[in-house]
């Protein structure tokens, strides 16, 4: 289908980079909304999938799940951000933003500051961001892509594919979120020049310094990527939807849907190999409240 964006492929390596630098890592929460447990790991029997939707479990079983994002600070780069957690107007009327499909799964919204003001908050002029890295385009990562229309949006040329399909709706996407023309940069990550990276068997070097790699990890969408970020003393894996919860890391417990299960599986088996050989690492799940109590407001 048209779109009013035209992506072009990526010319990589960005500029910025300069060999041996690390970046600092600002994890930012967007807002928090109410799942089923079926939905984060998924049940068994013939009631899990309509229970995965929250059909007959108790508002009190629900749990919260938070929408993230990460900044992150490259010394000569420039600043680079982690999806866009959720736009301003879900906290007054979801459905415009969202979708009327988008508004009917996420109950519970409760909204934090929107991206701008917190980065505002932390000294950041919002128009600085000259990077965004969208993990995927699910409603709940590219709700906010209008926010930021100066900036270069990286992404999976796949993943720009299967989002645009006339049925994309039905698989968790809402065009006119990110449908606007804005430069976007797509990646192939079948292209002869990509290389692997410790135990992921596709990557590529954003800025060409080894500080901020994107790795593919396909599954939870066809064209779903994580970042690894270098930091002064250790890595930091921000794994997007590959993982949803530390749980899935620990014991290999799938939500309940994912877009091609072999991929989700192989993904997350490369996830887990990298946990294994980098046990100093911090790895970032995409939705795990218990996890997310648990990182600090920076990380140099």
């Amino acid at each position: 289908m048209a779109t009013a964006a035209q992506p072009q492929l990526a010319e990589l390596p960005l500029p910025g980079g300069r060999f041996g630098s690390t970046v600092r890592l600002q994890p930012l929460l967007s807002g928090l909304v109410d799942a089923p447990p079926g939905f984060l790991h998924r049940g068994v029997g013939r009631l899990a999938g309509a229970r995965a939707l929250g059909l007959g479990v108790p508002r009190e079983e629900l749990v919260k799940v938070p929408i993230v994002a990460f900044l992150i600070e490259h010394p000569r780069a420039g600043r680079v951000l982690v999806d866009t957690g959720l736009h301003p107007s879900v906290g007054v009327d979801p459905k415009q933003n969202l979708g009327r499909l988008g508004a009917r799964l996420f109950k519970g919204v409760e909204l934090e500051q929107s991206l701008p003001d917190q980065l505002r908050a932390r000294g950041v002029d919002p128009a600085s961001i000259g990077v965004v890295v969208l993990t995927h385009l699910h409603l709940d990562h590219a709700s906010a892509v209008s926010e930021f229309p100066e900036a270069t949006f990286v992404l999976d040329g796949l993943e720009w594919e299967v989002a645009t399909e006339r049925r994309a709706a039905l698989h968790g996407y809402v065009r006119r979120q990110f449908d606007h023309a804005f430069d976007y940069r797509t990646l192939d990550f079948d292209a002869d020049w990509v290389e692997s990276f410790a135990t992921f068997g596709r990557a590529v070097d954003l800025f060409g310094d080894g500080s901020v790699r994107l790795v593919a990890t396909p599954g939870h969408t066809h064209g779903h990527l994580s970042v690894i970020a270098r930091l002064s003393e250790r890595e930091a894996l921000l794994t997007g939807d590959a993982v949803f919860t530390m749980r899935t890391l620990r014991d290999s417990h799938l939500p309940w849907r994912v877009e091609d299960e072999h991929l989700y599986r192989r993904s997350l088996k490369e996830i887990q190999h990298y946990v294994e050989q980098t046990p100093d690492a911090l790895v970032v799940p995409g939705h795990d409240i218990d996890h997310w109590h648990t990182l600090e407001a920076v990380y140099e």
